[in-house]
């Protein structure tokens, strides 16, 4: 049985427009090979971040809402820390 998720995650905002969009298509790639189904992708764009990480003062947020099974959000936050684009991520239900 498929659940509903929202995900949000920080790209930092020092690399390229190319990247960022490379970066965004990943995860939405990944959360449908997973099995999932996007709902919406919303791109906020460049925000300020509460407090400085990693001396970057803001970032490029991105919030996708999804439904998939109990597994997946494991995998994607596994992806998403290993992932040296992405500053933070955070998986909710």
């Amino acid at each position: 049985m498929k659940k509903k998720y929202c995900l949000l995650y920080i790209i930092n905002n020092a690399l390229s427009d190319d990247i960022k969009k490379a970066t965004v298509d990943k995860f939405s790639a990944l959360i449908e090979s997973l099995g999932g189904e996007i709902h919406t992708n919303n791109v906020w764009g460049t925000r300020a971040l509460a407090y400085p990480i990693n001396h970057q003062k803001e970032g490029y947020y991105v919030e996708v809402r999804f439904s998939a099974d109990a597994t997946a959000p494991l995998e994607i936050s596994r992806q998403l820390g290993i992932n040296d684009a992405v500053v933070r991520n955070m998986i909710t239900c």
